[in-house]
């Protein structure tokens, strides 16, 4: 693809109606004359974009709708990691039907032809979809921050899990507000548009503000959340004292991480990193873009093109990580016609594959074969009174061997 300076109108053209969440604009400087014929110019591997966004599209919906499906019928205990995963798959499915399908309707019809009002809708519901994905996630990482820190306080603080959802919700709301005002619909070369008409100093001030809020705050608080667990983790796991050949740790809810809790926090942490390498190329380049670091190129649109629909691929990731770090949503989902379906022709396929008591490869976690003996000892020493609580745990190991661990509190 050549590499040679292309007008401006192409790139402007192209980003102004193709975004994700109604961020990419035009300046007023760039709003010249462009024709059907520009367009199609600069509308580089259209066979191969709109295969990309069906494929994003039909994997965030079928991903999120299957999750929430799953969820639903579940019979198990209603963990709040459940229902924050649940806010979260609305949110990723709704930017697949809102803003993913809009996109592809664009890149057909190449114009605007419903009108100003549901111009000023369309925006806005993208923009608070594409907020409350990434505010439900920091929501999400308060949420394991507090679990990891105050144990004693979160144990069966739901009315904080709602709390953050709902604070998350109303800060995607609040943000999209400006779209309602900024977005209209334009006749450009006879042509309606859903556009945004700034000049470039108020570009640059706008397109800064969104990559603040819509990524570096959010990745700020969601890195100390995470500094603040691992810490935690780290300075909990010294508290190991070796007796012998047996492991003694302090494991009452005023100390103990369990191993549940650990994994719901690799999980969030798995869903975090995706969140972050899906984002990053997007607003990095956005700002390149907005202060003129990136020349206007063939190639650079191209790659441009390619960057933006990273950030859809983000809600269709969550859904796979769900099924590779929670079991009891992988069964779930096993029960559900279509893939049982699946699960027989992989089963028939692959007789490795799924053993008794595994989803997918991955164990159950299962605890039949546990036996655990609680004794609970008390003192008052000078007035005070002091717990002290040993558990053994009887694990069967893989060698028909047990491993045993002795819990002090």
């Amino acid at each position: 693809m050549s590499g040679a300076p292309i007008p401006d109108v192409g790139q402007s053209w192209l980003k102004s109606n193709s975004s994700l969440a109604g961020f990419e604009v035009n300046s007023s400087e760039q709003l010249t004359t462009p024709t059907p014929t520009d367009i199609n110019s600069f509308y580089f591997y259209k066979t191969e974009q709109f295969t990309v966004l069906w494929v994003l599209f039909t994997m965030i919906v079928l991903g999120n709708s299957a999750v929430l499906v799953a969820l639903l019928v579940s019979k198990s205990r209603k963990s709040r990691m459940n229902f924050f995963i649940c806010q979260l798959a609305i949110a990723d499915l709704a930017v697949g039907l809102i803003s993913v399908s809009t996109d592809i309707a664009w890149r057909i019809t190449v114009a605007w032809y419903a009108g100003n009002v549901l111009c000023k809708i369309i925006r806005f519901l993208q923009a608070v979809v594409t907020y409350s994905s990434t505010y439900v996630l920091v929501a999400l990482s308060i949420d394991r921050y507090d679990a990891i820190t105050h144990p004693m306080n979160f144990s069966g603080s739901w009315k904080r899990a709602r709390v953050l959802v709902m604070l998350a919700w109303l800060l995607s709301i609040l943000f999209s507000l400006p779209t309602v005002f900024l977005f209209e619909e334009k006749q450009v070369q006879s042509m309606p548009q859903c556009w945004i008409d700034l000049q470039t100093w108020q570009w640059k001030v706008y397109i800064t503000l969104v990559a603040l809020v819509l990524f570096v705050f959010p990745a700020l608080i969601i890195s100390a959340c995470y500094a603040v667990i691992v810490r935690t983790i780290w300075s909990k796991s010294k508290l190991l004292i070796p007796v012998g050949h047996i492991p003694i740790r302090q494991c009452d809810s005023r100390g103990i991480i369990p191993r549940a809790k650990i994994k719901t926090v690799k999980m969030t942490l798995v869903i975090v990193f995706v969140f972050v390498l899906c984002w990053s190329p997007y607003i990095v380049f956005d700002l390149l873009q907005v202060y003129g670091h990136i020349p206007k190129t063939q190639t650079n649109i191209a790659i441009a093109t390619l960057i933006q629909s990273l950030a859809p691929l983000n809600s269709a990731a969550n859904p796979v990580i769900y099924c590779l770090f929670s079991t009891h949503l992988c069964r779930n989902l096993r029960k559900l016609p279509p893939f049982t379906w699946i699960s027989n022709c992989l089963s028939l396929c692959f007789p490795g594959v799924q053993g008794s008591g595994h989803c997918l490869g991955y164990g159950s976690g299962d605890s039949s074969g546990t036996v655990t003996t609680s004794l609970t000892h008390s003192t008052r020493r000078s007035g005070s009174a002091a717990s002290l609580r040993h558990t053994i745990r009887l694990q069967p190991a893989l060698n028909n061997t047990h491993k045993v661990a002795i819990s002090v509190v």
